[in-house]
């Protein structure tokens, strides 16, 4: 079962107000992250096309708040014959990767073009992951919740399994594994933190994560 099988934008009871000071920080830092790191993404994109070719961006339709679907960009991290209904997740050592996808998916610059995704408001600065429509049906028992809130590029959830890839243990088959321990792992932790957040909460998640980004604070779970 699929997004398009069920009723996804009933699934949230109701939308937490995302706010007007937070969705001016959105535009702002959206805005002037896009202009100050776009010489990063043009070496990245260079990078890509040299070692690869096209097509640059990954653009996958994404679950976003009250279950409404958007299409999220991320800079391509697979070679671009890899089969598009294969394995919805990525794991270490993946063979679809490229050596610049690599180096990408262990930096996250993958997710510098999700920056356009924020200043069109279809994502946050601060919010829960958005899950890809393999995964919809785990939205339940509780854990639909987790579409009342915006979702972003940065948050609790995205800190602690920042290296995801790395989670999946060799006996076990990883889309099993994600639906049984990493999502309701996630859910709960964006449910604890979501329900409580303030703005200076969001802020201090921000400067973490781009701080663990650049290697100078650690990984591990905070009580923000």
């Amino acid at each position: 079962m699929n997004a398009f099988d069920m009723p996804l934008g009933r699934l949230a009871m109701r939308r937490a107000s995302h706010g007007l000071c937070r969705r001016a920080m959105d535009i702002i830092a959206a805005f002037v992250g896009l202009v100050a790191l776009s010489p990063l993404m043009l070496f990245v994109a260079v990078a890509l096309l040299i070692e690869s070719g096209r097509p640059l961006l990954f653009v996958q339709p994404r679950i976003g708040a009250c279950g409404q679907l958007f299409q999220m960009y991320k800079f391509r991290k697979f070679y671009p014959r890899c089969d598009a209904g294969g394995l919805a997740l990525t794991l270490a050592n993946d063979a679809r990767m490229t050596t610049v996808g690599r180096f990408l998916a262990f930096s996250k610059l993958d997710e510098l073009p999700q920056l356009w995704n924020v200043l069109r408001g279809e994502m946050a600065l601060v919010g829960p992951r958005p899950e890809s429509l393999s995964f919809a049906e785990c939205f339940r028992d509780g854990y639909e919740a987790v579409l009342q809130y915006k979702p972003g590029l940065f948050g609790p959830a995205q800190i602690v399994f920042r290296h995801e890839a790395l989670f999946y243990p060799p006996d076990v088959e990883p889309t099993v594994f994600y639906k049984e321990v990493l999502f309701p792992a996630k859910a709960r932790i964006d449910l604890s933190y979501y329900g409580r957040r303030t703005i200076i909460s969001d802020a201090a998640l921000v400067i973490r994560g781009v701080f663990i980004v650049l290697g100078m604070a650690a990984e591990h779970p905070s009580d923000t």
